[in-house]
C-alpha cells in the first residue's frame, strides 16, 4: 500500500465514522436498544468483515433496512428494551450468522438473484413506511405507542393536538440538514452535523425543560464477550425470523458488492455472505443484533477514494474511543433528532425515481411494488417479506410460462432464419416448418411447447415435410420437457414430417440432449449447426423420397 492510498483510507475512515455514528445510534434507537449497542453491531459487523470478506469497500453494520423486521417479531416475544428481549437479538444474530456463513460455504450467491428489482423497491417502500409510523411520535414530540400500521395511525391521530414545536423543528431540522448536505456532497456529515447542532440547541436552551426528551446518560463501556441465553423453545421460535433475515442480508450484501467492486479484484458474493455472516456471529456475541451491507455508506467509502477495509477498522477506532470514554457527549441528544436521522434514511430507500419510472415503461410490473409495499406494511413485516419473495419468483415463471413457439421465416436475401417482422415479408420453404422457442424448456411450458408445434403443423395442413427446431434460445431442458419433446418428434415423424434440431448452443441443453436420450432419438445428423444448413441436407432427401 502506497502512502497516497493510506491517506485516502485515513480520510475515508474518519468520514464513515462521522457518518455512521448518528446513523448507527438511530438504528439501535429504531430496534428497541441503546444507542451505545448500534456502536456494538458496527464494530462486530466492521471488525468481521475485514477479516474474512473479499470487498475492500463494503461497510457492514447495523441496517435500517432489516431491524423493523426483527424488531417487530422479537416485540412480539419479548417486552422490547427488556433483557429477554436483547437476549433473544442477540440470539437470533448467531442464527442468521449461521445462516450466511453456511450459505457462503456452499455458493448460495445466486439466491440474491431471486427478488426482482419492482420487488425489491416496493420491499424497500414499505419497510420506508413503517420506519416514518415508527418515528412520527417521536419527531411530533407526542406517545409512541406500538402495535400495527393501523394501531400506530390511530393513536397518533389522537395524540395531534399535543404536538410540541421544538420537537418537529429539531427532527425536522436534523433531516433537512442531512438531506441538503448529501445533495450538496455526500462526503459531508450532514447526519453528525444536525445531531451536534441539535444536541448544541439542547443544551444551550434547556429544551429539556420545555418537555424534549433527550437519550439521558447512556453507559460507557467496551463490548464483552458473553452468549445469549435463550430456551431451545425459543430458538426454534427464532428460527423462520432469521432465514428472512438472512435473505434479505443477501440480497443487500450481493447488490451492494456488485454496486461498488473493489478496484482490480473480482467479486466474491459468497465469500462477502461469509464476512457478513461472521459480523452478526460476533454481533450477537457482543450482545447486540444482526447486522447487513449497507449501500449508502459503501457509496461514501467508496466515493472517499478507501482502498481497503483500513477505512472501515479506523472507523470502528473512533467509535470504540466514543462508546468507550465519551458517552457522556450523548446525555443531551434529543430523540427526535434521532429520529429525523430515520426519517431520511427512509426518504432515502423510498426509491421514487424507480417508482416513477417502472410504472411509465413496465405498468404490470409496477403492480407487483405496489402489492409487495402493501404486503410489508399490512401484515407482519416479516410476513410481508416472505410475500414479497414468492411474488418475484411468481413473477419469474409468469414470465417463462408465457413462452410459445415462434414461426422464424427466412429473411430475403440471406440465409438468416428470423422471427416474422411487421415491415419486411420474409421467405419460407416449400414443406418445412421452422419453429423456434425463446426460453428455456421445462415442465412449466412444455405442454404450451408442444400445443404450438401441432397448431402450426394443423395450419400448414398435410403438406409439411420437414420440422426444424431453432434453438438458439433453449439454454436448458428438464426431464418433463425433454419427454414433451420426444412425443413431440415420434407424433411428427408418424405424420410424415421428419424433425431436425438447429443451433442448440448452450452446453446444458446440449448435456439433456445426450442424457435423456434425445440425440438417440433424433439421430447426431439430425442435429445442426443453423437452420439453413438443415434444410439444405434433409431438405433434399425429402424430396428424393
Amino acid at each position: 500500500m502506497t502512502a497516497a492510498d493510506l491517506n485516502r483510507d485515513l480520510v475515508a475512515g474518519l468520514t464513515l465514522a462521522a457518518i455512521a455514528i448518528p446513523e448507527q445510534m438511530a438504528t439501535a434507537r429504531l430496534g428497541g436498544f441503546a444507542p451505545q449497542i448500534g456502536f456494538y453491531a458496527f464494530m462486530a459487523g466492521t471488525l468481521a468483515f475485514a477479516a474474512f470478506g473479499s470487498s475492500r469497500l463494503l461497510s457492514v453494520g447495523a441496517d435500517s433496512t432489516i431491524t423493523p423486521i426483527f424488531a417487530g417479531s422479537l416485540a412480539l416475544l419479548a417486552a422490547s428494551g427488556s433483557p429477554d428481549y436483547a437476549g433473544l437479538a442477540a440470539a437470533l444474530a448467531l442464527l442468521v450468522g449461521a445462516i450466511l456463513i453456511a450459505g457462503g460455504i456452499i455458493r448460495l450467491g445466486w439466491i440474491a438473484d431471486l427478488l426482482s428489482k419492482p420487488v425489491i423497491t416496493g420491499f424497500l417502500a414499505g419497510i420506508s413506511i413503517h420506519i416514518i409510523l415508527s418515528q412520527l411520535p417521536t419527531v411530533l414530540g407526542v406517545p409512541n405507542i406500538g402495535g400495527t400500521v393501523y394501531e400506530r395511525m390511530a393513536a397518533l391521530a389522537t395524540h395531534l393536538h399535543e404536538i410540541k414545536p421544538l420537537s418537529v423543528a429539531l427532527g425536522l431540522g436534523v433531516a433537512a440538514v442531512t438531506f441538503g448536505c448529501e445533495r450538496w456532497n455526500p462526503r459531508v456529515p450532514g447526519g453528525l452535523i444536525g445531531l451536534v447542532a441539535a444536541t448544541a440547541a439542547v443544551a444551550a436552551f434547556g429544551l429539556e425543560q420545555h418537555g424534549i426528551s433527550v437519550l439521558g446518560d447512556v453507559p460507557a463501556g467496551l463490548p464483552r464477550f458473553a452468549l445469549a441465553s435463550v430456551d431451545h423453545s425459543q430458538i426454534y421460535a427464532l428460527i423462520p425470523l432469521a432465514i428472512v433475515i438472512s435473505l434479505v442480508v443477501m440480497m443487500q450484501t450481493a447488490a451492494t458488492t456488485r454496486s461498488f467492486p473493489s478496484a482490480g479484484e473480482p467479486q466474491d458474493v459468497d465469500r462477502d455472505f461469509i464476512g457478513a455472516g461472521f459480523g452478526s456471529v460476533l454481533a450477537g456475541l457482543f450482545g447486540a443484533f444482526p447486522v447487513n451491507a449497507s449501500p449508502p455508506r459503501t457509496a461514501i467509502v467508496a466515493e472517499v477514494g478507501a482502498r481497503s477495509q483500513l477505512a472501515g477498522l479506523l472507523a470502528v477506532a473512533v467509535i470504540l474511543g466514543l462508546a468507550g470514554f465519551g458517552t457522556g457527549l450523548l446525555a443531551h441528544v434529543p430523540e427526535a433528532a434521532l429520529a429525523g436521522m430515520l426519517l431520511f434514511v427512509a426518504q432515502r430507500i423510498f426509491r421514487l425515481q424507480t417508482f416513477v419510472e417502472i410504472s411509465r415503461r413496465a405498468p404490470g410490473e409496477f403492480a407487483l411494488i405496489l402489492a409487495t409495499m402493501t404486503a410489508i406494511v399490512l401484515l407482519p413485516i416479516q410476513t410481508g417479506v416472505v410475500v414479497g419473495i414468492f411474488l418475484s419468483l411468481l413473477h419469474g415463471v409468469f414470465i417463462i410460462t408465457r413462452a410459445v413457439p415462434v414461426e422464424f421465416e427466412r429473411v430475403p436475401g440471406t440465409t438468416i432464419w428470423w422471427p416474422p417482422h411487421g415491415t419486411v415479408r420474409g421467405e419460407k420453404e416449400d414443406g418445412v416448418l421452422v419453429m423456434a422457442f425463446q426460453a428455456p424448456l421445462s415442465f412449466l411450458n412444455a405442454y404450451d411447447f408442444r400445443r404450438g408445434i401441432m397448431d402450426a403443423l394443423a395450419r400448414h395442413g398435410g403438406d409439411t415435410r420437414l420440422v426444424v427446431l431453432e434453438a438458439g434460445s433453449i439454454v436448458a431442458i428438464d426431464y418433463t420437457a425433454a419427454d414433451v419433446l420426444s412425443e413431440v418428434i415420434r407424433k411428427c415423424r408418424a405424420d410424415g414430417a421428419d424433425f431436425a434440431v438447429a443451433r442448440l448452443e448452450s452446453i446444458r441443453a446440449q448435456e439433456a440432449f445426450q442424457s435423456f436420450g434425445l440425440v438417440e432419438l433424433l439421430g447426431a445428423d439430425h442435429i445442426f449447426h443453423s437452420v439453413e444448413e438443415a434444410i439444405r441436407t434433409l431438405g433434399g432427401k425429402l424430396t428424393d423420397g
